[in-house]
């Protein structure tokens, strides 16, 4: 049982890391692949989108499902045990897509199954590392965590050049080789000593037993939607944004992903750091999310950019979008022990699976003839509003949020 580490570079933060690295290079890898593999498939040209989006959607359901399950379990059974479950889980599911060849809907069943067993590496990572973090050094550590997890995407890039389906092989055999280190990691000592008590553990509808509970939950869930606006939207339909605006020449969604998660892993050590030398994280995330807004509109506005132009805004808004460690702190930190995994696995899938009504809303509206007038068309004006909606209720969080820099954690709800 560890509690109250004072170094950031401890063996539980490694492995969180290393965990997070083989979570991200696997959530996006979808992305990445997302064309040559469709189209390996031998889906039409003209239904790439509908077809991405559909299993863009799956890969986000299985994540909102599997939220729950690996956060109740977290606080039921244990955060190491969980943490080493969901690992499992998705390397599996992995090694599995790399065989699917003309079957849309396989693809879309294995998708919907590595993003269940995604859903919790990050969220019960992030748990076990608060509890045994000092409260003066948490923030280092899970910047530290979420740092070196973003450059899983960059890694994800370089080895789809060798093809799609080996891309997929190769990060469910992280995975594996990732589940050797269990020996090395022991439980968190709040969790232990939580197992001796009668508290109820993992109860989510405890969350909405007041208004003030509800509400709290529910700003957690809104400071990180931005991010995956940023993704989900803008930099996995890079290409069709840079085809609307007139950038002087191609944009490859893959090195477009690159750049962008390069700069998060930068951003990710910024506002880390940043969250300390200010001691608060409401200031912190006001901040980075002012940032994501200023490159969101610069991004929707680029008219005829350049193709470098356009990929150093993508690179920009990765280092503004590097708030999400500290977010995930955020909602670590604002609830006690006994459901803590439960809102901290939750609240950044809910943000995820925001993801299938942000697309849902973008591709509704830019086929509406309102949205297709001005200057550009109905891709970049949707997407703008859609932006806009998403930056006001994230500010508006951030600004009732309560402040949790240096907090004890070691208390229940």
């Amino acid at each position: 049982m560890i509690q109250n580490n004072r170094n950031p570079l401890n063996i539980i933060v490694i492995v969180a890391a290393l965990g997070y690295f083989v979570d991200i290079y696997d959530l996006i890898l979808f992305g990445i692949v997302r064309i040559p593999s469709l189209r390996a498939m031998g889906i039409a040209e003209g239904e790439l989108k509908s077809a991405g989006l559909y299993l863009m959607n799956m890969q986000m359901g299985g994540m909102l499902l599997g939220g729950f399950v690996w956060g109740i379990l977290g606080d039921k059974k244990g955060r190491l045990a969980t943490l080493f479950g969901t690992i499992l889980v998705y390397s599996l599911a992995n090694i599995a897509n790399g065989f699917v060849d003309h079957s849309l809907g396989m693809y879309a069943t294995l998708r919907f199954i590595a993003g269940f067993g995604l859903a919790g590496e990050l969220g019960i990572g992030i748990t076990l590392v608060s509890e045994v973090m000092s409260k003066e050094h948490r923030a280092y550590a899970t910047s530290i965590v979420s740092g070196v997890g973003i450059c899983g995407a960059v890694l994800a890039y370089l080895v789809s050049q060798w093809g799609w389906k080996q891309a997929y092989w190769t990060g469910g055999a992280l995975g594996l080789c990732l589940l050797g280190l269990r020996i090395y990691v022991s439980e968190s000592g709040m969790f232990a000593k939580l197992k001796e008590s009668n508290v109820k553990r993992g109860d989510f509808l405890s969350l909405f037993s007041s208004f003030k509970q509800f509400f709290k939950y529910l700003r957690c869930i809104l400071i990180g939607i931005p991010v995956w606006f940023v993704i989900g939207i803008l930099i996995l339909y890079s290409k069709e944004f840079g085809e609307a605006l007139g950038v002087k020449g191609i944009i490859i969604p893959g090195r477009a992903i690159m750049f962008h998660y390069t700069g998060a892993a930068i951003g990710s050590i910024l506002t880390g750091v940043l969250s300390q030398a200010l001691r608060s994280r409401r200031k912190a995330i006001a901040i980075a999310v002012l940032a994501v807004t200023v490159f969101s509109a610069w991004f929707c506005n680029a008219y005829g950019a350049s193709v470098s132009t356009f990929y150093l805004i993508m690179f920009l808004l990765g280092i503004a979008q590097g708030y999400w460690a500290i977010f995930i702190t955020v909602a670590s930190e604002q609830f006690g022990t006994n459901i803590r995994s439960t809102v901290t696995t939750t609240v950044p899938n809910f943000v995820r699976g925001a993801v299938i009504l942000m697309a849902w809303s973008w591709q509704s509206m830019s086929d509406q003839p309102w949205c297709n007038t001005g200057h550009g068309n109905g891709i970049l004006n949707a997407a703008m509003i859609v932006g806009a909606v998403v930056m006001v209720l994230a500010f508006l969080s951030v600004w009732k949020m309560d402040e949790t820099h240096s907090k004890d954690l070691d208390y229940t709800e």
